[in-house]
């Protein structure tokens, strides 16, 4: 007599596909909703603007234009070369020793952005501190 069952056992297995569906969920889970950290990011603290009028300083105030090629302009003359020191030399001149006078940069909006942090490194370097940044207001939708 045989008293071995004629059937298979089949040895028990668990199914990972289920497991691993829920292992991707929660990883794709926790990467949606992590903050990454901005260690390489520059952390700059824009100022708060409003519409308070400007205070009046004395003289006449400084205009620093700059080209779309680059080029610089101190109150309206054009500079021989766009080197920063045909840039500072021209300042100190138009300047003199006063350093509270309000300065203004006009930036063409298709210059190089190198050009303008140049203009904007060598009047800090010269110690120029009131630097304003000239910009046309925009139009609302729809108006020319």
């Amino acid at each position: 007599m045989n008293l071995k069952s004629s059937r298979r056992h089949e040895e028990p297995e668990i199914n990972v596909v289920s497991l691993i569906d829920v292992v991707l969920l929660l990883v794709v889970f926790f990467i949606l909703s992590t903050r990454f950290a901005d260690e390489g990011r520059l952390h700059v603290h824009l100022p708060h603007a409003s519409a308070v009028p400007i205070e009046k300083v004395s003289g006449e105030p400084l205009v620093v234009s700059v080209t779309q090629q680059g080029g610089y302009l101190v109150n309206g003359r054009e500079l021989i070369n766009s080197s920063p020191e045909t840039l500072r030399a021209a300042l100190l001149k138009e300047a003199g020793t006063e350093r509270k006078i309000r300065v203004t940069l006009r930036a063409d909006a298709r210059a190089s952005h190198q050009a303008v942090i140049t203009a904007m490194d060598v009047l800090g370097r010269l110690g120029f501190s009131e630097v304003n940044i000239a910009t046309l207001k925009e139009q609302p939708a729809g108006r020319p």
